[in-house]
């Protein structure tokens, strides 16, 4: 998981090169439609979605087995929290919710598989999620509220002095909503797997330092299985609260 290199006497890591887009046939240049390790490992994360969620659950039974069990348990989390979070008349975008979290779920835990890609640790990727977000909700406010929903900006509560300060903030806020949903996901992965990268490679050093090493290997890895549902986690209830917003833009 880690690579070195001794020159000059000294040992020198690169953590980022795990990141590196390449493709999956020849050395050739990458276009738009080349099929590169990104592709690769998002189609696997989908079909390993499809086997959880349809091959896994085709022989249904009152009494479920562990793979019907783990798919309602997704179902019924991701239903709860879109039912909590932004209410009743929100369910109906469901599908759409746990769709995103699925995917990043699967995306995150596959990129800790030994010698995987972590497609969720670039930006591209997680910009596009973020991106059709921040389109859907905003499409979906002005068509559930017209005008209306241009209320999500103006501060009613505010004193009347302040308001027009306070709907800048809001509008600059909003739209800086998909940079920030996609740099949090992004950069958290990113940065769990440089430092596991950077452990494995001082396992690698000596004798006296290696077993120190695999402990922080085994600590961070452990923290990293964490992040990965946790990051998913906020990506989708962050969504959630945004399609509040669509909903009920009053404040």
């Amino acid at each position: 998981m880690a690579d070195e290199a001794h020159s000059g006497g000294g040992l020198e890591f690169h953590p980022l090169d795990q990141f590196e887009v390449k493709a999956l046939f020849g050395d050739g240049p990458i276009h738009w439609y080349t099929l590169t390790n990104v592709t690769a490992w998002m189609a696997l994360a989908v079909i390993c979605i499809v086997l959880l969620l349809v091959v896994g659950t085709r022989k249904r039974a009152v009494v479920p087995g562990r793979t019907q069990s783990v798919a309602e348990m997704a179902y019924g989390f991701v239903y709860t929290m879109v039912e909590d979070v932004t209410g009743k008349d929100a369910v109906k975008y469901f599908p759409y919710i746990f769709t995103l979290f699925i995917f990043i779920l699967f995306s995150n835990f596959l990129g800790l598989l030994p010698m995987s890609f972590t497609t969720t640790s670039h930006i591209a990727v997680t910009a596009v999620l973020a991106l059709g977000v921040f389109l859907f909700i905003t499409i979906l406010g002005f068509v559930k509220n017209g005008p209306a929903f241009l209320k999500l900006f103006w501060v009613s509560s505010a004193p009347l002095a302040l308001r027009p300060v306070l709907a800048i903030i809001e509008i600059v806020s909003y739209f800086v909503r998909p940079v920030s949903h996609s740099i949090r996901l992004a950069g958290n992965v990113m940065a769990g797997h440089a430092v596991l990268k950077v452990f494995a490679g001082f396992a690698q050093v000596g004798f006296l330092i290696a077993p120190f090493a695999i402990l922080g290997v085994v600590a961070i890895y452990g923290l990293e299985v964490l992040v990965a549902f946790i990051q998913a986690y906020v990506f989708t209830i962050l969504t959630c609260v945004y399609l509040k917003d669509a909903l009920h833009p009053s404040h």
